[in-house]
């Protein structure tokens, strides 16, 4: 950590349910002298004006990053919409922090890499679960060495399919908006952080569809990477549980073979269970979805961001957002995913629909041109 304190005009492009819990956050935090807000809906941007301080707002992404005060921005647009802005901060020398994906087209996302690593702009890509003390307690030891040289890894997550529904209703571009790209990413970075230094050489994948191709996505992908050094990795998602399953977003196991130890992750949320008379929200309602059956059971702290309490947001995102906040101010290291790693995490889930769509095994790094054959 640098001696060095450098104060923070931020940018926040996107002011939706991400972009308000980070705008709330830099409030609060004293290395962040100016705040500025950008969306495309002005009535919800004026409306976290009000309850931040903001110190501008404009639904003119382009002017809010061209701001003299701003040197910082971070964009949480739609999963679709994020190269164009991420290409303007860069333009201006910004340090940037993407909500992931990096975006959902490979050569979009190559793009916006080869822009960002030419600028030499320090850039993250918000991958929240790395903040969690569970995993960074596990990736301490993994980094110890003390289960060894690590030869497998399985992971398993199960989600609500509320979070598919509001994802896909936002847009008519559908067709990368799989369980894979939008959700699965946060399971397979994960795993990839855990097995750091390893590279995937093939990929084999199936999917379906049965409950949600009325929405235009798949309902669950499965898939089997092979490392360099032949370590197995299965990756297993599926976003198609029931509105009334009682996980608000995201159940997750993941074990972890070495040559000398296992660790086994079981993050399913069940030790902390609420039955109720009253209807339960959470997760991500969609506007003007209206489900046919309510929740009376949650699985209480399954919200990967984290949870309200006295009107303020604890938990992982917390400690994400101003960790990076505390990185532009003093120098700080911390956990965050690189561009270059946001990008691997695109091609990778990618190449797990790829597989799937062929029904073929797959030999990795792919030609992007692939992508779309």
């Amino acid at each position: 950590m640098t001696s060095t304190r450098k104060e923070i005009g931020l940018a926040i492009i996107g002011c939706g349910t991400i972009g308000r819990i980070r705008a709330e956050m830099a409030r609060d935090y004293p290395g962040i002298g100016w705040l500025g807000l950008c969306d495309l809906k002005e009535d919800l941007g004026q409306k976290l004006v009000e309850d931040t301080g903001a110190d501008f707002f404009t639904t003119n992404y382009e002017e809010l990053v061209k701001r003299p005060e701003v040197n910082a921005v971070i964009i949480s647009t739609d999963e679709n919409h994020h190269m164009l802005p991420i290409l303007s901060a860069v333009e201006q020398g910004h340090n940037l922090f993407i909500e992931k994906p990096l975006a959902t087209d490979v050569r979009e996302s190559q793009k916006v890499l080869n822009a960002i690593e030419d600028a030499e702009v320090d850039a993250v890509v918000g991958y929240t679960n790395r903040f969690r003390r569970r995993f960074l307690a596990i990736k301490e030891r993994l980094n110890n060495g003390q289960i060894g040289q690590v030869t497998g890894v399985v992971t398993r997550a199960i989600m609500n399919r509320m979070v598919p529904i509001a994802t896909v209703q936002r847009t008519n571009q559908r067709q990368n908006l799989t369980p894979m790209v939008v959700s699965g990413t946060h399971a397979l970075d994960m795993s990839m952080w855990l097995m750091e230094g390893k590279t995937p050489v093939s990929v084999y994948a199936r999917s379906n569809d049965l409950a949600l191709s009325q929405y235009g996505t798949k309902d669950s992908t499965f898939g089997v990477f092979v490392m360099d050094d032949d370590t197995m990795f299965s990756m297993n998602i599926s976003w198609a549980a029931p509105v009334v399953w009682p996980g608000a977003v995201y159940g997750l196991e993941i074990g972890i073979i070495g040559d000398k130890g296992v660790i086994d992750v079981e993050d399913t949320h069940r030790d902390l269970v609420l039955a109720t008379e009253v209807p339960q929200g959470g997760g991500y309602v969609p506007d003007g979805f209206t489900p046919e059956y309510q929740r009376h059971v949650d699985f209480l702290t399954s919200y990967p961001a984290g949870d309200v309490y006295n009107g303020q947001f604890w938990g992982p995102m917390r400690e994400e957002t101003n960790s990076w906040y505390q990185h532009l101010y003093t120098g700080m290291k911390t956990p965050h995913a690189t561009a270059a790693e946001g990008h691997m995490n695109l091609l990778l889930t990618m190449a797990m629909d790829l597989s799937s769509r062929r029904r073929q095994e797959l030999v990795l790094p792919l030609n992007l041109d692939e992508y779309y054959q």
